[in-house]
């Protein structure tokens, strides 16, 4: 028996990365996956491989179940069509893993505004909206929002600075929003005995979304490295009861709580 059996989850980012990992881990443990991103076709970019079709047939060829959802975050309809589609080849909806995420870079100087409406609209608007229309299907028995964050959340406390934080304001500033919201979702949801939590990396991994952002096509990086930590904190939390929410644990609580299980 697994600890998700029966579970109808979807990931979003996960064709691949820690989202895909995240995907293959709750599949692991008995949950039906939908594997979401905007990745339907190979890339020919090294640094980009995986698609949502390789990763749910990966998952299907471990004994798992799971199906190719395209999603694309920053479209409204595009979420509504997501979530749909989940639920109706599914036969349901009750974890829902917001990952999907950009780091767009620069200073208040110097970012683009094509990059700042990026990064509110993939980061921050697309889980919210996704979290609405996810929890029409989990008001009936439940369900859980899990949403990854980081340490560019954390506040840097007043000055003067004795070095400046290179980019990742913008980051910070989403991350830092999904976080306070998560917290007045499980303040609001706890009625219908939905979860809602934030799990925070406070470390880089080394993902093909990182190596992208610091590489080239002519001289890519390809030594990825897993993220199978993130998949088993995934499936703690969502092996939960609904009172364990409104909580942001990041990765060394939970590799002291998986370390002890």
């Amino acid at each position: 028996m697994g600890l998700l059996d029966g579970r109808k989850a979807l990931v979003t980012g996960s064709s691949r990365g820690i989202g895909a990992d995240i995907a293959r881990g709750l599949a692991a443990h008995g949950a039906a996956v939908a594997v979401a991103a905007r990745s339907d076709e190979a890339s020919p970019d090294p640094r980009l491989p995986g698609t949502i079709r390789t990763v749910a047939e990966e998952i299907r060829e471990a004994g798992g179940h799971a199906v190719p959802v395209r999603l694309d975050v920053r479209d409204p309809e595009s979420i509504v069509r997501a979530i749909d589609t989940t639920a109706s080849e599914l036969g349901g909806l009750d974890i829902l893993i917001n990952n999907a995420a950009v780091l767009v870079p620069g200073t208040l100087e110097t970012v683009q505004d094509r990059h700042i409406d990026l990064i509110w609209q993939l980061d921050l608007r697309g889980p919210v909206l996704l979290a609405k229309y996810a929890v029409e299907h989990m008001k009936e028995s439940g369900g859980d929002i899990i949403n990854i964050s980081s340490g560019a959340a954390d506040f840097p406390g007043p000055g003067p600075y004795d070095e400046v934080r290179e980019g990742g304001q913008f980051y910070g500033m989403v991350k830092a929003g999904l976080e306070r919201i998560t917290q007045g979702w499980a303040m609001e949801l706890q009625q219908y005995q939905i979860a809602c939590n934030v799990l925070t990396l406070r470390y880089l991994i080394k993902t093909p979304g990182h190596w992208y952002a610091l590489t080239t096509p002519d001289n890519p990086q390809t030594e990825f490295e897993s993220a199978d930590w993130m998949a088993a904190a995934s499936v703690w939390i969502a092996s939960q009861p609904s009172t364990y929410t409104g909580n942001i644990v990041d990765d060394r609580e939970m590799r002291d709580i998986l370390a002890d299980l």
